[in-house]
């Protein structure tokens, strides 16, 4: 490893020191984020340097090429985010919306939603509990920070557009859509108890 950054220009060792650090900073990166792209090309040409130094740290690298996502995994407990009740929920209604509005777009376009689609499936499931708009535009800054989504406007809009990236696949696996609800509603009921 060392060989490979010693071979590396002093250009391609800073692209590897700031890709190294989105990473850790991110967890995830998205080929279809303006500012994640140079670093995820970058990142695919030096995969095997990556995974070394990585490996080193106790960390994995996770590569689906034909979403052009990018995760990094294997952190310990401490370093794993802990999300709130609403954080959870919203981050799941993401997800739900990515399923659905993918039935309705072509392999290059992009998923897009509203935050007044995240108030409708909020509403739509049921849950008592109204949905703050500070928590809201919390939650939604957070997973911006970490390549989930990309917002393109003035988040307290409701007509604020999202672009889900396809790293919410990552975030959260699940071959079944209907385990994303169930997990919504264990959520809403562990509060109730």
């Amino acid at each position: 490893m060392l060989e490979a950054l010693q071979g590396m220009t002093i250009t391609q060792q800073t692209q590897f020191k700031d890709t190294a650090n989105k990473l850790l900073s991110s967890t995830f990166l998205s080929r279809d984020k303006r500012d994640n792209k140079e670093s995820y090309y970058f990142l695919m040409s030096y995969k095997e340097v990556f995974d070394e130094f990585f490996k080193i740290l106790g960390y994995e690298i996770i590569l689906d090429m034909p979403t052009g996502s990018v995760m990094l995994t294997g952190a310990t407990a401490s370093n794993t985010l802990k999300l709130k009740r609403d954080e959870s929920i919203i981050l799941l209604i993401i997800r739900l919306l990515y399923h659905e509005k993918m039935k309705d777009t072509s392999l290059n376009e992009n998923i897009v939603c509203t935050v007044s689609d995240i108030h409708e499936k909020y509403d739509y499931l049921g849950i008592k509990r109204k949905l703050n708009k500070t928590d809201l535009v919390s939650a939604l800054r957070l997973f911006r920070r970490y390549n989930l989504i990309e917002v393109t406007g003035d988040l307290t809009s409701s007509a604020c557009r999202i672009v889900i990236l396809p790293t919410i696949l990552m975030a959260i696996k699940t071959e079944d859509i209907s385990e994303v609800y169930n997990s919504i509603v264990k959520i809403v009921q562990e509060e109730v108890k």
